[in-house]
């Protein structure tokens, strides 16, 4: 057996070894599925430069070839906050010690890293899109509904029909948010978003209890639950068709817009943070 640093070597820094740490991991799939495709990485790295007793400099290193590959530093603190919570694991497991404490992330540039629309835009965006046919109003109140209430790509995959109710005389949408489990939280649905809504819904005509809010229209998921990609590329092609065709733009910027417009709008901070339901006001 061989020793780095009086360290015992570890000869099981494999598959056997990831599956146990993955089963420790108390986790959604979708958290489960991002801890996995980080510890791919990092295993491809040993694999390729021969590492079978890491060591400190080795995460280190693994650091630096991702940067030099380019890739974004948001990236990189995701494959290294994995690589520290299995080392963590490992030290807790008395297997291997914790070689990944202390391998900072790159710094990220704060601030948005996505333009946002004015309101006379939107507008103009949104008069654009077809409505004559079930795609085209789908699509125009998926985009509505981001520009409108801020919602994020996954919340709007997760919502069902029966998500939308009447709660005291205004219309809301219960949503489920980015890492919660639950729909505790809801936005208001404004008269024309609505219409827009329930327009969509009578041509789409009866769904079944459970059913999502907008579903897939093609043979491949018809009915079925649409997922964050097709709901970017909705808010990507009406963005194009309209003239606006910039890396900088996406679905979320819809989501960017909504929560200026509202601060533009004379909302207070603590309003906007309730809107956008943000736990941090930053």
């Amino acid at each position: 057996m061989q020793v780095r640093n009086n360290v015992p070597a570890v000869k099981t820094f494999g598959a056997e070894l990831l599956s146990d740490f993955y089963a420790f991991l108390d986790v959604s799939p979708k958290t489960l599925s991002t801890y996995q495709r980080a510890m791919r990485q990092v295993f491809k790295y040993f694999t390729e430069n021969g590492i079978s007793q890491p060591a400190h400099q080795d995460i280190v290193d693994f650091k630096k070839a991702l940067e030099a590959k380019g890739r974004k530093p948001a990236t990189i603190g995701l494959y290294l906050a994995a690589c520290r919570r299995f080392f963590d694991w490992t030290e807790q497991a008395g297997i291997f010690p914790n070689v990944a404490r202390g391998v900072k992330a790159p710094r990220q540039e704060r601030g948005h890293k996505r333009d946002y629309f004015g309101a006379v835009q939107l507008k103009g965006i949104m008069s654009g899109m077809s409505r004559d046919t079930l795609r085209g109003k789908r699509d125009y109140a998926v985009f509505a509904l981001m520009a409108t209430c801020g919602l994020r790509t996954i919340e709007i995959s997760r919502a069902n029909i029966e998500d939308l109710r009447n709660l005291g005389g205004e219309m809301i949408l219960y949503v489920q948010g980015k890492g919660r489990k639950d729909r505790t939280e809801f936005v208001k649905i404004p008269s024309p978003l609505l219409e827009a809504i329930n327009d969509y819904l009578t041509l789409r005509g009866n769904a079944p209890d459970g059913a999502p809010l907008f579903a897939g229209i093609g043979n491949r998921n018809r009915n079925g639950r649409m997922t964050t990609h097709t709901i970017s590329q909705i808010a990507k092609k009406a963005m194009k068709a309209a003239g606006y065709n910039s890396r900088r733009l996406s679905a979320h910027s819809l989501r960017h817009s909504a929560v200026t417009l509202s601060l533009l709008a004379g909302q207070s901070l603590a309003e906007v943070q309730s809107f956008a339901r943000h736990t941090n006001i930053a």
